[in-house]
């Protein structure tokens, strides 16, 4: 086999049509073997002899596509230096473009022997672990171009590869739960038809099955453990895992931008799924660990865990700063997404110990030509300490906002003084993001998401039932601002069953009334059930799949035509979706001399102080002055909209609503949750000012005055 000295850059396996450059950075170790393996189980090593800045390469001609390789490390073991080089471990590349395979658990891929933590295991892992695979870069992308939606005209739908298309009856069984499930017409259309434009995939990075949920007969659904930050997940791939799995992820994005619809990616960058002390030695931890993690200072045996998983990235490093940025800008320039969802996103800005906006990341990505031109949203917590920051991620950052969606749960379960709160979540939570110069645009509203219950289950449970998990119903959070109508689960009872299909549509009717970018999590649209657990990430079955509604379940096919309606009222209304806060004053060049909003009780006065204030007060009105909106259009015009009046009625008590007057003589009702079927347009009551409604309790009402 001919070597060739190669490139120290890029990093990874590069295919240039001849044969692969192998690039690989560890300041740790004595000596790397870059072992080329084989169907027969032997394999080829190969030394890197060539080292520039630490980073070892060679240049392999005739190595082609779809050859699996991985690194043996030869240097120092000391774990309680924090050191744990061991060429019994074969590593996968941190920079592989693709993994194939899977880990079996056996002891040989630890670092130490079961039952005793202190001791070095000197077994080959090679045939019990995952190899990296070289990747043909070609692809056909044809006049594939991003969408590029604004932010204003994004709607996010969060969605599962596997779970959203393991059940959908239009796919054939090969296409169930992978990559080219996505592209399928049927779900496509789905996507298209409810509005969507956005579609934000959980965890598609290669990651692990952990091997206690393994031994207990789960797996790691979610995917919130990452082992390649390049690498499509395998696992979702129909067409193979030796390369294939680059090509059909690359397919399915260019299906969906041929739709209009945008791919964003939750990425995890927070930690690997190498774990704790007594994780196994796939990868960074075997080529260089102090380099990679976060050690315990004055005992670097262990590692500082600010993400609950054992392991934090060290975010100080340069070579972790790269790996990620190269991550990064590998999926927006290859795979064409366009954006990423940062799980964890605090720990990111640990630089040290605190949390800190002004960290190397952040500069980073402030600076970089590509990553920052993307949608970039923060998951803007993690479980250290100072962990929770919504509101204080830096001004090119959207984030996914908590407090909006605790605040509009508390209005709809009926939480005495929540309506100040509310108004701020519903106008944008200037609160959180005026001061640093971002805009309503920068808050990511949702009501559920991946983590906790569905839709369905928010208004059908008080207490999580987690007892599938294993754990005794103590994982997920316990305290989830949910009720359940007045049974807990499945019920009968047709009053009950009514309630909360009503509060199902005031969550969703909220949602896309406020400003701020709404996301949808899937399959709420028609209602899916998790059966109470709030903490599916080991659930890869039934528990957590989309149960796609047959067509003759009235209530699904009500509760999507109604999710639908009111995504395509938000569109056709940027009054609803504004790039500035509100002035709460008129506004300047406009034709009437009406605030651009205003608040009103029940009974159609002016909110005061006290009124904001009252324990007993769960109901409010306001109006949304559709000719008053400040920014301009897309070339310099006005922009001129209808006018609303959203009216809330939170209490469990009907309540009746007087129409202001001075704010528009002739008004008509364009949504009513009160309403199962909906208000069809153009044919709901009309209404004039001084008027008087009946809201029934927990029901939402929106009237429309045109321009």
């Amino acid at each position: 086999m001919q070597v060739w000295p190669g490139q120290a850059y890029p990093l990874g396996a590069t295919y240039d049509g001849a044969g692969t450059n192998f690039a690989v950075f560890s300041e740790a170790a004595d000596r790397i073997e870059l072992c080329l393996l084989h169907d027969d189980g032997s394999e080829t090593a190969v030394e890197l002899r060539e080292t520039d800045a630490f980073v070892r390469h060679a240049y392999l001609p005739g190595v082609m596509p779809g050859q699996r390789y991985g690194f043996r490390v030869h240097g120092p073991y000391a774990p309680e230096r924090g050191q744990r080089c061991n060429s019994a471990k074969l590593l996968l590349d941190p920079y592989a473009r693709a993994v194939a395979g899977a880990i079996d658990w056996g002891e040989a891929v630890y670092g130490y022997h079961f039952g005793r933590p202190d001791s070095r295991n000197d077994l080959d892992s090679a045939p019990h672990t995952m190899s990296s695979v070289v990747v043909n870069p070609y692809f056909d992308w044809g006049d594939d171009r991003p969408p590029r939606t604004d932010y204003h005209r994004t709607v996010i739908y969060e969605a599962h590869v596997k779970g959203l298309t393991m059940l959908h009856p239009a796919l054939p069984d090969e296409l169930r739960g992978t990559y080219a499930g996505l592209a399928h017409p049927a779900v496509i259309e789905h996507l298209t038809e409810l509005g969507v434009t956005a579609l934000e995939l959980m965890p598609v990075h290669q990651f692990v099955n952990d091997h206690r949920l393994v031994d207990a007969g789960m797996a790691n659904y979610w995917g919130y453990n990452t082992i390649g930050f390049f690498a499509p997940h395998n696992a979702y791939a129909s067409w193979g895992d030796r390369g294939q799995q680059v090509l059909e992820f690359k397919s399915a994005v260019r299906a969906l931008h041929q739709a209009g619809i945008e791919v964003i990616l939750d990425v995890v960058y927070n930690h690997t799924a190498e774990g704790n002390h007594l994780g196994p030695t796939l990868s960074f931890r075997g080529l260089d660990n102090p380099s990679y993690y976060r050690l315990v200072e004055d005992n670097p045996r262990y590692y500082m865990d600010t993400t609950g998983t054992g392991n934090s990235l060290l975010m100080r490093s340069p070579h972790v700063l790269q790996l990620i940025m190269d991550s990064l800008r590998y999926w927006v320039t290859e795979m064409h997404v366009d954006g990423f969802r940062f799980d964890l996103a605090a720990t990111l800005a640990r630089q040290f110990h605190e949390v800190d906006r002004l960290s190397s990341f952040f500069d980073l990505v402030q600076q970089d030509p590509v990553v920052s031109q993307v949608k970039l949203i923060a998951e803007p917590w993690d479980v250290g300490e100072g962990g929770y920051q919504v509101g204080n991620f830096p001004p090119l950052w959207t984030e996914w906002n908590g407090k909006y969606r605790d605040t509009v749960r508390d209005l709809w379960r009926g939480e005495p003084r929540t309506l100040a709160e509310f108004a701020s979540r519903l106008t944008g939570s200037s609160d959180l993001y005026q001061d640093d110069g971002r805009r309503p645009l920068a808050s990511i509203n949702f009501v559920t998401c991946h983590d906790g219950f569905t839709l369905r289950d928010l208004v059908s449970y008080n207490d999580k039932h987690n007892e599938a998990n294993g754990e005794g119903n103590r994982d997920g959070e316990s305290h989830n601002r949910s009720w359940n109508c007045g049974a807990e689960g499945e019920t009968d009872d047709e009053r009950i069953t009514e309630l909360r299909a009503r509060q199902m549509r005031n969550f969703i009717a909220t949602l896309m009334l406020s400003q701020g970018v709404p996301m949808l999590s899937h399959g709420d649209e028609f209602g899916r059930t998790q059966g109470g657990n709030n903490n599916a990430y080991c659930q890869d079955n039934e528990v957590a799949w989309v149960h796609w509604p047959d067509e003759d379940s009235e209530a699904a096919r009500s509760l999507l035509e109604f999710t639908r309606s009111m995504v395509w009222l938000r569109r056709d209304h940027p009054v609803f979706r504004r790039r500035r806060f509100f002035h709460g004053r008129p506004v300047e060049g406009t034709h009437d001399d009406l605030s651009d909003i205003n608040w009103f009780t029940p009974g159609g006065d002016e909110m005061r102080a006290r009124d904001w204030q009252a324990a007993h007060a769960k109901a409010l009105s306001v109006f949304l002055n559709g000719s008053a909106i400040s920014e301009p259009g897309p070339r310099g015009e006005r922009i001129a909209d209808d006018s609303f009046l959203l009216m809330f009625n939170a209490s469990a008590e009907d309540l009746e609503f007087v129409v202001p007057v001075n704010h528009g003589r002739q008004w008509q009702v364009v949504v009513d949750t009160a309403v199962p079927e909906g208000v069809e347009p153009g044919q709901g009551p009309k209404v004039a000012a001084g008027d008087r409604l009946t809201l029934i309790g927990r029901s939402l009402t929106v009237l429309r005055r045109p321009a």
